[in-house]
């Protein structure tokens, strides 16, 4: 078995509070990065993407386990990495060549020799002849391109690449995914290993030879698999779009556990095994949810996900969280990649505005822990309203502070629109609406 670079183990982070509970970031995590790969970690927004790469780099302290550098504690290592960032990160009043130059002289390297080196990498990126520009006479793309130079001409080691082709636009990004690609595999740079993430799943096939999936609340692993189909990739073949569908389809039932990994890549998956008190409300709105219901309809009841987030212009980041609403309220389900409206998605999706309220209270009650609460307590309390405070006291058990305040304020918008409940941000309570029904009149939720 080839030797890591870089291994963590039983790494997690973590942040105290005030009381015995801690907020979990990320859960205690075995991954290592080896010789010859490219790896690519996604994950929805919240998962600890970044947080977990900055841990792997040398630059944040996990709160649990160790990262080891060649199996020598990475603290006390002597470590040659790179970062790539999604913003650009240059020094606007340096050159070109000054700004690829800046870590060389960091180090102490002699001027004639920073100066070869730099001039070469930005040869080997496409920069040659534009040595004395400054950062703002540069596009996007060659400014990222030079964020690259920067990165490579210390020949790292390891280079990891936060989310470095977001900030671009389409063809720009591909094209530097295209040359990033070559220059890899023709071993033109002596680094050996990159470390991706990305919310991109294309991004992820296309480049990588493994990809990590992380689940969040805490962050964790919840995939694990090799990718064995050869450069380059045809984005087009069966091989190429099971894997993207797989892996789609994991991100957006995070509370399944995983299929088994389509046979192309070799892989064998990491179970999750982890149950949930309170499920993550994805931070949608009811017209955003009513919005994809309608346009899923009109495409027959099916449609692909990415192909939806592509015709809105969407990241598909940006569109997961409506289908994830829509799941857990029971009007989509997720088959491979495509989004299958169900019965009540069709009659929601179809019902006018006060229908549309009636089908949402019930779908609410039904599905959502946090919504079935609150109305309970609203109709049992002899007063029928109850401060916020009593049920951030019970989410903060399980969420970020931030996290914590978010999930509440996604409940409260979804128990207004629902009619379900009042809310006095003034006062900061709930209150039962008057002459409304008891929601076990509306649907009879599963037992606690």
């Amino acid at each position: 078995m080839t030797a890591a670079i870089i291994r963590a183990q039983q790494v997690e982070k973590y942040y105290a509070q005030p009381s015995e509970n801690r907020i979990q970031v990320i859960s205690p995590t075995d991954l290592s990065i080896i010789p010859g790969e490219i790896v690519a970690l996604l994950g929805p927004s919240g998962s600890g993407k970044s947080t977990l790469l900055r841990m792997l780099a040398g630059l944040s302290k996990p709160s649990g386990g160790e990262v080891f550098w060649h199996e020598k504690p990475i603290a006390s290592a002597e470590i040659n990495v790179s970062i790539v960032f999604q913003s650009f990160a240059l020094f606007p009043w340096l050159t070109v060549l000054d700004n690829v130059e800046a870590p060389l002289k960091a180090r102490g390297m002699s001027a004639r020799e920073r100066r070869e080196r730099s001039e070469k990498i930005l040869d080997t990126v496409g920069l040659d002849g534009f040595e004395a520009a400054f950062p703002k006479e540069l596009s996007g793309g060659m400014r990222q391109r030079v964020g690259f130079a920067r990165a490579l001409v210390v020949e790292p080691e390891v280079l990891f690449m936060d989310e470095p082709f977001s900030a671009l636009d389409v063809l720009t990004a591909e094209n530097l995914r295209s040359e990033l690609l070559q220059l890899w595999t023709k071993k033109t740079i002596p680094t050996q290993a990159i470390f991706l993430v990305t919310h991109n799943i294309e991004e992820a096939v296309l480049l990588a030879d493994r990809i990590i999936v992380l689940g969040r609340n805490p962050g964790h692993i919840r995939t694990d698999f090799k990718v064995t189909l050869p450069h380059p990739r045809d984005r087009k073949t069966a091989p190429f779009t099971q894997l993207v569908d797989y892996i789609y389809k994991v991100l957006t039932r995070p509370d399944v556990a995983p299929a088994e990994v389509p046979a192309t890549s070799n892989g064998k998956p990491v179970r999750d095994q982890r149950q949930m008190h309170y499920q993550m409300l994805p931070h949608a709105r009811p017209g955003g949810i009513a919005g994809l219901l309608e346009l899923v309809v009109d495409h027959g009841g099916k449609d692909d996900i990415y192909r939806l987030a592509d015709d809105l212009a969407f990241e598909v980041d940006d569109l997961l969280p409506i289908v994830d609403a829509a799941q857990l309220l029971g009007f989509l389900t997720v088959e491979e990649g495509d989004a299958v409206i169900t019965a009540e998605g069709r009659q929601y999706a179809e019902s006018e505005i006060l229908g549309q309220k009636t089908l949402f209270r019930k779908a609410a009650v039904e599905h959502i822990l946090l919504l079935r609460q609150i109305s309970r307590a609203l109709t049992t309390k002899s007063d029928h309203t109850i401060h916020e405070e009593f049920f951030l006291d019970m989410l903060d058990e399980q969420f970020s502070e931030e996290e914590t305040q978010r999930q509440l304020e996604t409940a409260i918008n979804w128990g207004r629109y629902a009619e379900l409940f009042e809310f006095d941000a003034s006062r900061r309570r709930f209150i039962l609406p008057e002459n409304d029904e008891s929601p076990e009149t509306v649907a009879e939720g599963p037992a606690e």
